[in-house]
């Protein structure tokens, strides 16, 4: 079973050893107490793709798990109730974004009752057609829970088409602070690998790896304990090095082979979810219920009682840091995620919706300060990228404009994933560079895009006009034959009268 695994010892290409700050949470048990919120707000784009499409209006009573917005397209999810209510509105809320920018939101004010609307579920889910399995996973609205939100009823399929063998449950959690996976593992293993069955039944797929890093002893046991009776299920433990979370690298250590840029693992043969889709699937499947709340890290010297706590999908920031005691005066930083590749929040009055793995109220000693100082060419980024880039030759083409030239060193292939920064003794925000030049780069794309298709549609009205003139010129040449043709029967019926 373990035939594909590599039989040299591992390496591991670049990361960093980050303060962990893990100890305040992964000692504690999850909080399942939270209080219901008086409204939830609850986003109508929670994934990768098309947002959902509300199917309900203002004045309705749902029930707790029903269908708020169903999905839309190929790629898309949908959105149910985290409680029963009323909708109160479906309108424009700030998203939880760095820019704060509103998207169209759905409202839902608590009765207080928590009724749940009656589902279906499967008596055992290993039994029925795997392509059943996707088709409930995707009515459950799960999404990617490590933070890509992709919805994960597509990759199932998608790895069902391209056959893959090895299903790699990425449970590495190398963000430092976050410890919402560890305790879910620690507390719910067998619901985690009962989840992890019913996709390699949705799949097809003859084994299951799942991979956590080696600073999640307790968890490790557990999940080991847990998977014993199923040997096409394996728990191993991979070096604690961030970002080993990245499925490229964690694929590279484990397999020792490399997935080829433009690539996808698929590809390979191996499907990745995180430990919490695993469990979300575990939920949907043998009791029915959507995805309507998840595990929450909070965490940071700005917040007196660290915990993971279950909170529902839509509960605001500011209420969950209330809950768990924030001092706001201390807070010089919010982060939703974790430091290296979470986004700073520009205040807590947005939603937790699928995605949010961890709040973190972070105190000044906590961040990165220092004047970005001249680059003393340390190649400390070359060998912190994961990617095998090169950042300095990246952030010297970007600073002078020449973002092609920066593409050429391998800037679609950075992840972001704050390694290159971390590391330098010259305070250079590196992977701010690489973000804006990112942004930059779609903003042309999509001009560029804008103006061919300026072209196109000028092209296809002159290609119009051409042929209405065209049209026109031969009704003006049909109607002059059939004159012409008139005015010579009339001639020659007067030469047959005058004959006659």
């Amino acid at each position: 079973m373990l035939s594909f695994f590599k039989k040299a010892k591992p390496t591991i290409r670049g990361g960093v050893h980050a303060t962990e700050h893990k100890s305040e949470t992964s000692g504690k048990p999850i909080v399942y107490s939270f209080p219901l919120p008086a409204k939830l707000y609850i986003p109508l784009q929670q994934h990768v793709g098309k947002p959902a499409e509300p199917l309900i209006k203002v004045g309705d009573h749902v029930l707790k798990g029903q269908l708020l917005a169903y999905s839309q397209g190929a790629i898309s999810a949908p959105v149910h109730a985290p409680t029963s209510g009323i909708i109160v509105d479906v309108s424009e809320y700030p998203a939880p974004h760095p820019s704060a920018l509103p998207i169209r939101t759905v409202v839902l004010a608590s009765d207080g009752q928590e009724k749940w609307q009656k589902f279906s579920p499967v008596n055992d889910p290993l039994t029925i057609d795997p392509e059943e399995i996707s088709l409930r996973v995707g009515a459950a609205g799960i999404v990617g829970l490590g933070g890509a939100t992709f919805p994960s009823a597509v990759k199932l399929s998608q790895g069902r088409k391209n056959k893959v063998h090895t299903l790699l449950i990425n449970a590495g959690e190398c963000e430092p602070y976050l410890t919402c996976d560890d305790r879910l593992m620690q507390e719910r293993p067998e619901k985690i690998i009962d989840g992890v069955r019913i996709m390699l039944h949705g799949l097809g797929a003859t084994q299951a790896i799942i991979a956590l890093e080696d600073n999640k002893e307790q968890a490790f046991l557990a999940m080991q304990t847990a998977a014993q009776p199923y040997p096409n299920v394996t728990v191993m433990q991979v070096p604690t090095r961030y970002p080993m979370g990245w499925d490229r690298q964690m694929i590279r250590y484990i397999t020792g082979k490399e997935v080829p840029a433009g690539s996808r693992s698929t590809d390979m043969g191996i499907l990745l979810h995180n430990v919490g889709t695993a469990y979300a699937v575990h939920k949907a499947l043998r009791t029915g219920q959507p995805l309507i709340s998840r595990v929450v890290t909070i965490s940071g010297s700005a917040v007196k009682n660290p915990m993971n706590v279950e909170v529902p999908i839509g509960t605001l920031i500011s209420e969950v840091l209330d809950f768990c005691g924030v001092d706001l005066e201390k807070t010089q930083r919010l982060v939703m995620g974790g430091p290296m590749m979470g986004e700073a929040l520009p205040h807590p009055a947005v939603p937790i919706v699928k995605g949010t793995s961890g709040i973190l109220a972070l105190a000044e000693n906590e961040i990165k300060t220092g004047t970005e100082q001249a680059c003393i060419r340390c190649g400390s980024c070359v060998s912190a990228c994961p990617a095998g880039l090169l950042p300095l030759e990246m952030m010297s083409r970007i600073k002078n404009n020449q973002l092609d030239a920066a593409v050429g060193f391998g800037l679609k292939d950075c992840i972001s994933c704050g390694s290159c920064s971390y590391v330098c003794p010259s305070n250079i925000p590196l992977v701010h560079y690489f973000k804006y030049a990112s942004g930059e780069l779609i903003a042309r794309q999509q001009a560029q895009h804008k103006t061919e298709q300026t072209k196109r549609l000028m092209h296809d009205k002159q290609a119009r006009l051409e042929r209405i003139r065209l049209q026109q010129e031969e009704e003006m040449r049909q109607m002059q034959m059939e004159k012409q043709q008139r005015e010579l029967a009339k001639a020659q019926a007067a030469e047959a009268e005058i004959t006659s």
